[in-house]
């Protein structure tokens, strides 16, 4: 593909799909290269984007009211402490394969990562649209074929993404 992208984002979320989207980009696609007399342009380099949900979204869980009148919007520290050290674990395992497929791949040099807290769909859009990225590069959710169809026709995945993202940028939905 073309050899001018100066940032190339990789959303990834631990699943096969985005790491796959992650060997394709590092496979076929060409980041600038450096002026050998200029410094006024810089290297192209990939950014791998990992957006971890909020601890309230990604248990699904509320603790609930107390029994016998306790507060009901109490949030139990303990619990939170627990499912955040949790996401932070999964974070370094979903990063640390990311850049596993880099050091194979021999990118490892022109890589960064970055983690953000947050609804994936909004949070990915908002890094594209900040950073100027040239191109963000995602994989798709594994469904088969009836639970895929019915995903598109109730909520339509691949829509959703690109529907918050404002900028001039190209996307590939892998």
């Amino acid at each position: 593909m073309t050899a001018n992208l100066g940032l190339v984002i990789v959303a990834v979320d631990g699943s096969e799909e985005s790491m796959y989207a992650l060997r394709w980009a590092i496979e076929n696609l060409k980041l600038r290269s450096p002026a050998p007399d200029s410094t006024e342009t810089p290297p192209g380099s990939f950014f791998i984007l990992h957006v971890q949900s909020p601890p309230t979204i990604a248990t699904g869980l509320n603790p609930g009211a107390i029994p016998f009148g306790g507060p009901s919007d109490l949030e139990v520290p303990a619990f939170t402490a627990a499912i955040e050290a949790h996401q932070r674990r999964i974070t370094e395992a979903v990063l640390e394969h990311a850049l596993d497929i880099c050091r194979q791949k021999n990118v490892e040099a022109n890589v960064k990562t970055q983690v953000v807290i947050g609804d994936p769909k909004e949070k990915i859009c908002e890094v594209a649209e900040k950073m100027h990225a040239d191109l963000l590069v995602m994989g798709c959710r594994a469904f088969g074929p009836i639970k895929r169809k019915c995903k598109q026709l109730l909520y339509q995945p691949r829509r959703v993404s690109c529907h918050y993202c404002q900028g001039q940028g190209r996307f590939i939905i892998n």
